[in-house]
Formats: structure tokens, sequence, C-alpha cells
């Protein structure tokens, strides 16, 4: 079993480096001046979705031999629910792009699916067997399912992304240029909690806390960084190291949130170090690469990933949802926080359609919607998921 652990551990990394430099092989095919409307077929973007395709086929053998070594489908940690989540954005992507046939989509899908496998390093990546509760088929139908759904949902934001690019002015000042600047500084949080948590990793930094949980018992808390926040009437066992007295409620995973302040931190600090340099806002950097985009065509291409991808995440984080929870609870629906944003994110969504159907919301409208969904969905991911404890959460 270790021997295939590392070699799923190897195939990821591979995985990894290639979408890596593919990502330049597509930054190099939206500058060809052969093909000015970034679409169409060119030696760069042969070279780049080739080696996309490879990425992806490592990736999938990662999966496939961490399911032989740990028996069960990976699927059952944020570790291995993330880096899924992260090849089924890629799959979305060679999917969406043998469709349209837009570069340009590749310099912003890929980046985005390299930081999530990224994030996703961050967690323990141990193969542990599964707890009675997850012991059934339905793990591997019901979390799948809602990963590939959320995964195609996710093309919509980075076309969405690419149409604001092109479309807001940036020259004037007003509250479009604020927010899509604010969207691409939540991106920068990312490196943020990527840095912050490698660095206290690197450092060996550890620190434990007595505190009293949400069930009035007592128990122990981990520490990775400082800790800024302290559990509930928490009491630091380490001795020599710091400590805020700042107490958080029983129901919030302190040392989950205190992960998430140091990432804030430390992205707004990456984040003031990268305008101090080259004097421009992202958006201003990032523009020159969407120049030639057709807005109509990135348009489609939201509009599309968003009919795909609703009805696949309908499935897996509704209807599939309750069954397993009829089946492991004898309930279908208990409004623990997990069901509550998945029926959140569902209802965005649905109301996304309706608009665009019945109200002709296009264009700009509807790329900020696609932008708030996916915000609502990186929410569910990472807030519900380590700050707030609850049935489903991972923390």
């Amino acid at each position: 079993m270790t021997q295939l652990v590392s070699i799923s551990s190897t195939l990821l990394y591979a995985a990894f480096v290639l979408y890596l430099i593919a990502t330049v092989f597509f930054a190099g095919s939206i500058k060809s001046k052969k093909h000015t409307n970034q679409t169409g077929k060119n030696k760069w973007a042969t070279i780049a979705i080739t080696i996309t395709i490879t990425g992806f086929i490592s990736q999938l053998g990662y999966f496939i031999t961490r399911w032989i070594a740990s028996g069960h489908a990976p699927l059952s940690n944020l570790f291995e629910f993330i880096t899924f989540f992260g090849m089924m954005l890629v799959a979305a992507f060679i999917i969406i792009y043998f469709i349209y046939r837009t570069h340009v989509l590749g310099v912003f899908a890929l980046p985005i699916a390299l930081l999530i496998i990224a994030y996703s390093s961050m967690f323990p990546r141990d193969v542990s067997p599964l707890i009675p509760a997850l012991q059934s088929d339905w793990l591997a139908i019901h979390v799948s399912t809602v990963a590939a759904g959320e995964a195609i949902l996710a093309i919509s934001f980075v076309a969405g992304l690419i149409y604001l690019l092109k479309d807001v002015d940036l020259a004037k000042k007003g509250k479009q240029t604020f927010w899509l600047e604010a969207v691409l500084f939540s991106l920068v949080l990312v490196v943020g909690f990527i840095v912050s948590t490698t660095a206290g990793s690197i450092a060996g930094y550890e620190s434990e806390f007595a505190y009293v949980n949400s069930e009035e018992e007592a128990a122990t808390a981990q520490y990775a960084l400082p800790a800024l926040v302290i559990p509930h009437q928490g009491e630091l066992l380490t001795e020599g190291q710091f400590a805020t007295s700042l107490s958080m409620p029983a129901i919030v995973n302190a040392s989950r949130l205190n992960t998430v302040l140091w990432s804030i931190l430390t992205g707004t600090i990456l984040y003031l170090v990268l305008r101090l340099v080259t004097r421009k806002s992202i958006s201003a950097l990032l523009q020159p690469l969407v120049k030639r985009v057709n807005l109509n065509l990135m348009d489609e291409v939201g509009y599309r990933s968003i009919l795909i991808g609703f009805p696949v995440f309908t499935l897996g984080g509704l209807v599939f949802a309750m069954i397993w929870a009829q089946i492991a609870w004898t309930r279908f629906w208990g409004w623990d926080p997990k069901e509550v944003w998945a029926l959140i994110t569902w209802l965005f969504y649905a109301a996304f359609l309706h608009l665009r159907l019945s109200k002709g919301w296009e264009g700009n409208r509807s790329a900020w919607l696609a932008v708030i969904g996916f915000a609502i969905i990186m929410f569910n991911l990472i807030a519900v998921n380590l700050i707030i404890a609850g049935l489903h959460s991972y923390a």
C-alpha cells in the first residue's frame, strides 16, 4: 500500500507540473499573430492541450492508484475532495475547449486548477480507513457528482472573469472596477494560504489548546500557526508559544479560522507588494491577455457551462445527498450548515437561469452572476468545511 500511495503522490505532482507548462503554452497561443480571434488551431494551442490531457491522465492515475491503496473512493477528506474537484475542473475545461476551441480559457482555467490542487496539498494526505458513516457506495456517487457539477459551474466563472476583464473599463474608477479587483484579490488570498501554511510547516510550529467543544465536553486542538484566535474557553498547553485571548464560540473551529486569518494577512501582504512593484492593479496586469477576446463567445461559454453543470449539481448536491441522508440518518434533510449552503448554491443558479431565460440577463450581468456563484461554491468549500462545525464538515 505504501508503494501505491507514493506512486499516487508522484502522479499528482506530475499533473501539477504539466498543467503549469500547459498554461505557458496557452499564453503563447493567444499571443500568436496568426490567430487574432484566439480561436481555431495553432501549434501553441495544440501543444498546450496535448500537455493538459497528459496531465489529466496523470491525475486520473493518481486517483485510481489512491483508490486501490485505500480500498475506497478517495473522496473522504479535504485533500482528496479538493484534488478531485481540481481534476474535474480540468476535465470540464478540456471538453469545453474542444467544443469552442478558445485558447484564452486555458490561460485562466488551468491556473485556477493549479491553485485548487496546491490548496489541497496543505491538508493531511494520509490514507486512513473510512469511519462507519462513510462506508457506503453513496460516498462515491454523491461526492463525485457534487464535485463534477461544481467544476463545470466553475468554468462559467472562468468565462465570466475573462468577459469582465475585457468589458470593464478600468480607466473609470467605479463599482465594477472595484469588485473585479476584489475577485482577483481573493485569488491572491489562496496563494496567501499556501504560503502561510507552508511557512508554518517548514518552521515546524506547533501549539496545543485545551477547550470546551459544542457538546460541552473537554477537548484539545492543535495549531500549525501562531494563535490569533483561540478555541472556546481555550487554555494554552504548549509553553512559550504565542496566543491571543480572543476566544471563539463553540460552534466555530478556531484552529481552522486561525489558518484562514493568517491566509488573509499573508495574501494581503503579497497583494500590496505586487501593487507596489508593478504599480498596476491585477486587473490591469491581466487585461492585455484578453484584448482580442470575443465577448459573445465568452458569454455563451459561461451560459452553456451553467446549463450543463446545474443539473449535475442538482443530482449530486440535492437528490443523491438526500437519498444518502435518509439511509445514514433516517431523514432527508436536517438543516446542517453544508446542506443549507448546498441549497443556497442550487437556488442561486436556478435564479441565474431564470433571469437569463425570462429577463434577458446576458453579457455583463450574466458574467457577474457567474462570479458570485463561484464565490458561493468557494465559501461552501472553505468556510463551511473549515470554520463551521457540522455533520458534513471535513474539519
